[in-house]
């Protein structure tokens, strides 16, 4: 028999999707370790720990390793686990600037992998400040079009029935902090994304959270390059393959760069 069957195409197809869902996995349960560690392991009292229980829940993380995550951040039936977050900068391939995020329980560990990382796509590590002073640092909420209404496929939380957007925008619009605000498709439903300054991104979140019935998808530190690179053809390819080299890896929460995309 010569040639690939259609069975090895879904098959080699569906094994790339098991990984990329395992370090899905992998990674919401580390931000649910890290938000209980921090804040304690409450999701009432705790609205870091909720929004990535309810993230979690979205990618189909199991109830049952949600509650571990949680009692290893908050050390129920044993040692609590410790995270550091940790940023490495530097460059890649084409003098391209990047910036990596990481949240790990093994700083030493995660410094030998980054820095390896940067020599295999033919860039370098640099010192801090080397290439982030070409960043602002913003805040950006990703909020679902929807208001949120008790439902049994979720239990006791919340299920999303969509609205619509322009009314979420306007509602929105009156929460001082927002500087900006964009439609988004999350989960393949319409939102929109809030942006804000970083010192206002918490109280925002909060506020949406407290006095609009909307979900909140995720709230997250944004970096964006003052001055961007444009690459086109070989070495905008090189560069994308090296920045999904850099979000493959476990400790990676994300990658910022300069390039123009």
């Amino acid at each position: 028999m010569s040639g690939h069957s259609k069975w090895s195409t879904i098959k080699h197809k569906k094994e790339a999707n098991d990984a990329k869902k395992s370090k899905e996995f992998s990674k919401i349960s580390t931000l649910i370790t890290h938000a209980a560690k921090t804040g304690g392991g409450d999701a009432e009292m705790n609205p870091t720990l909720r929004m990535y229980i309810d993230k979690a829940k979205n990618i189909g993380f199991p109830i049952d390793n949600i509650e571990r995550a949680i009692a290893k951040g908050t050390g129920e039936g044993g040692d609590g686990i410790e995270f550091y977050e940790v940023i490495y900068e530097g460059f890649g391939p084409e003098g391209i600037a990047i910036i990596v995020d990481c949240l790990t329980d093994n700083t030493n560990r995660t410094v030998s992998e980054i820095r390896r990382l940067f020599e295999d796509v033919g860039g370098s590590l640099g010192e801090a400040g080397s290439v982030s002073w070409n960043f602002d640092i913003k805040g950006e909420i990703d909020v679902r079009s929807g208001h949120k209404e008790k439902a049994e496929k979720y239990g006791d939380d919340d299920k999303f029935v969509e609205d619509d957007r322009d009314q979420v925008m306007m509602e929105l619009i009156d929460i001082e902090g927002i500087l900006d605000i964009r439609e988004k498709d999350i989960d393949g439903l319409k939102g929109v994304e809030v942006f804000t300054e970083f010192k206002d991104m918490a109280r925002v979140r909060d506020e949406i959270g407290k006095k609009l019935p909307y979900i909140i998808d995720n709230a997250y530190i944004i970096k964006i390059a003052k001055n961007k690179k444009k690459l086109e053809g070989e070495a905008l390819e090189k560069v994308e393959k090296a920045i999904e080299k850099f979000e493959e890896r476990d400790d990676v929460q994300d990658v910022w760069t300069d390039l123009d995309r």
